[in-house]
């Protein structure tokens, strides 16, 4: 993939974080609460899960006096010095897809604050939605600057998940196949898409995936990107597979439509030309790279001789 630059209109979402996380700092008490107390540390303030900008930038304030450090998680250290923390917030809700606020960012700050934005409303989410013990029931606190929780009871660790999904493209003879869900903007197609499940692959989930939504077999599997989505908190692997034939059968209860488009189509959904056969994604998201990606790597057809 070509290198991401800051504020770029084709920039991919929450990718080209520069944070050092620094896990030799969060695993020792003493050091967590000695960066919090640092007159260099900084609150990076959300509004709910929300991120709150100031002159192009994430808002980040001082951590007043009154700030308790296990109220707070180590975000970890920017240019390898200042502490950068966030708030814990006991009430978070569902919040399982990016709200306006949440898609807009990467258009107004910096690649890498967008990055920060994404493993911040990840964490913060996780620890509202996991204050219990999921072994014995019993409270959970937060612990490691918030990179984990401990029951209270049964001392069992807990730690951020990531869900793994695989999100591709299936070849076939120069077109590659678009799905939509049901409950989609109409018009609006991408990659198909689903989670990994225990025991797979990701070539195997792909394989499974694409079988089971359309009923198309595939192989020669190749990976292409990832990208962190933190909504809640999934990892999308995107990859590219050649389909052996072209014959659809879906299952109507994942997807409502689905076809095959050849490159000038895909290409003119890109570019958001309003005679597409389909809307894209945004370049946000790694489906819209993943068509790109594509689009780019299809040969043109040579100029008829003279």
């Amino acid at each position: 993939m070509p290198g991401l630059e800051n504020s770029a209109p084709e920039q991919l979402g929450f990718v080209g974080g520069r944070l050092d996380r620094a896990d030799h700092i969060r695993v020792k008490p003493e050091l967590v609460a000695q960066a919090f107390a640092s007159p260099d540390a900084r609150c990076l303030v959300l509004d709910g899960l929300d991120p709150v900008t100031l002159d192009g930038h994430l808002l980040m304030e001082p951590i007043g006096p009154e700030a308790q450090v296990g109220d707070h998680l180590l975000l970890g250290l920017e240019a390898g010095k200042r502490p950068i923390f966030v708030r814990l917030a006991a009430e978070v809700g569902s919040n399982f897809v990016p709200s306006p606020r949440s898609r807009s960012i990467v258009a107004e700050v910096p690649a890498d604050e967008v990055a920060l934005y994404g493993a911040a409303r990840s964490l913060v989410h996780w620890h509202g939605r996991h204050p219990y013990c999921s072994v014995c029931g019993a409270g959970t606190r937060p612990e490691k600057a918030g990179w984990a929780r401990r029951c209270g009871t049964c001392d069992a660790e807990h730690f951020p998940r990531v869900d793994p999904v695989v999100i591709m493209l299936a070849e076939h003879r120069g077109r590659v196949l678009v799905g939509r869900q049901h409950s989609w903007p109409q018009g609006f197609y991408s990659a198909l898409a689903g989670f990994i499940e225990p025991g797979e692959t990701i070539e195997e989930a792909v394989a499974r995936e694409i079988k089971e939504e359309a009923g198309v077999s595939v192989h020669s599997i190749r990976y292409v990107t990832s990208q962190p989505w933190p909504f809640p908190s999934s990892l999308m692997i995107a990859c590219i597979a050649q389909a052996d034939d072209d014959a659809l059968a879906l299952d109507e209860t994942e997807i409502e439509h689905a076809f095959w488009c050849n490159v000038d189509g895909v290409r003119a959904a890109l570019a958001k030309d309003i005679n597409a056969p389909f809307i894209c994604p945004q370049p946000m998201a790694v489906a819209w790279h993943l068509l790109k990606y594509w689009v780019d790597a299809q040969v043109a057809p040579s100029e008829p001789s003279a």
